[in-house]
């Protein structure tokens, strides 16, 4: 496959990728534009009006889909971790309530409901040092799965074959979940724990309650600063792409928190308001509801991923780089790759056998 050619469903073709490992130019090539602010204003029209269609021809829907089914996977390992982590310190009984309060607020009963009896099973558990460490390994190991999917879309989205090997890419997905473990367990906290003792500094320094609204004002851009660091990690560390230099917040995570957010409200409100899934599917409901969340969250995501694809897409044509058909960025290994597609080659010689073999014995 030549330079600038792309596989017909999206993906990058092991062929494909070997050819942007050879010729592909580096991610901050100075015939790029510096910055996504100083493209034309016909490569911004370019740029979201292709974002758009990428987003259908690169069927983001199916893509969204198999990344819920991973969240699923490591929601509980992940729920299970932080509960046996409130019983460590013997908060968790209390905790917990307040967590499923919060989350049948900012989600809706439904959720809270089905997450209500495996909550309060952890927290009754009090073998809390093993459940922790038993939970804190399969959250790990599990949301490392979805990790290595969201990367696996990231490929696709940028036509790039994955050329890592498992030796390489699994460590690194399973560091890059760690990171991330924690960034999620420290917004759980400071969304659940964190107000009582905002409360007991207060009382401790005298000015009473005027801390806890202090911090309840505060916490919310903490959330927001750990919200982009969540998403910038996943956009610049799963795929298999040298990317140009990070930017901490992107035009594409912008987009994709900002849509998160309205779709979230808008789903919930929608649930709150006029759904029935409890009356139309009985107890499931609530879970319905969960996937249906994660769903949305994740197209959210890989929107977002897909713009910031395209803008650097703008970028190199803009440049006079030939990515009409393929983003030209390198990847980061071939190793993986290279192997796949001398396996690709000799099964396309040994099929060219069989067909010259079957000539010749129709011939004799």
């Amino acid at each position: 496959m030549s330079k600038g050619s792309s596989s017909m469903d999206g993906s990058g073709s092991n062929a494909e990728t070997a050819a942007k490992d050879r010729h592909a130019p580096e991610p901050e090539d100075e015939r790029k534009p510096d910055s996504p602010t100083k493209l034309t204003a016909a490569s911004w029209k370019y740029a979201l009006g292709r974002s758009t269609r990428e987003f259908s021809r690169l069927s983001i829907t199916d893509l969204g889909a198999s990344l819920a089914y991973y969240g699923i996977l490591s929601l509980f390992p992940a729920l299970l971790a932080l509960v046996s982590l409130l019983g460590i310190v013997g908060q968790a009984e209390s905790t917990t309530q307040n967590m499923l309060e919060m989350i049948g607020k900012v989600a809706s009963p439904e959720v809270s409901s089905i997450l209500e009896q495996p909550i309060e099973q952890l927290a009754n558990n009090r073998a809390a040092g093993l459940t922790f460490l038993v939970g804190l390994l399969g959250a790990l190991w599990s949301a490392s799965g979805y990790v290595g999917a969201f990367g696996r879309c990231l490929n696709r989205i940028y036509a790039i074959a994955e050329g890592r090997p498992f030796y390489k890419l699994k460590p690194l997905m399973l560091l890059l979940t760690a990171a991330l473990l924690v960034v999620v367990a420290l917004m759980a906290i400071l969304l659940v724990v964190s107000g009582p003792f905002a409360q007991a500094i207060g009382d401790t320094i005298g000015a009473g309650s005027q801390t806890l609204l202090i911090w309840n004002i505060a916490k919310w851009p903490v959330l927001a600063i750990c919200a982009v660091g969540l998403v910038t990690a996943l956009y610049c560390g799963t795929p298999n792409i040298r990317q140009p230099k990070v930017r901490w917040l992107s035009a594409g995570s912008a987009t994709a928190l900002l849509v998160l957010a309205l779709a979230t409200l808008g789903f919930f409100f929608y649930v709150a308001n006029f759904g029935s899934y409890n009356k139309t599917y009985g107890t499931i409901g609530g879970a319905i509801v969960l996937l249906l969340w994660l769903w949305i969250a994740n197209l959210s995501l890989l929107f977002g991923a897909v713009l910031d694809a395209e803008i650097e897409r703008a970028r190199e044509l803009q440049g006079g780089i030939s990515a009409e058909r393929s983003i030209q960025l390198p990847p980061r290994d071939t190793t993986a790759s290279d192997k796949a597609l001398a396996k690709e080659n000799k099964d396309i010689e040994r099929a060219a056998h069989l067909r010259t073999a079957a000539r010749q014995s129709k011939d004799n």
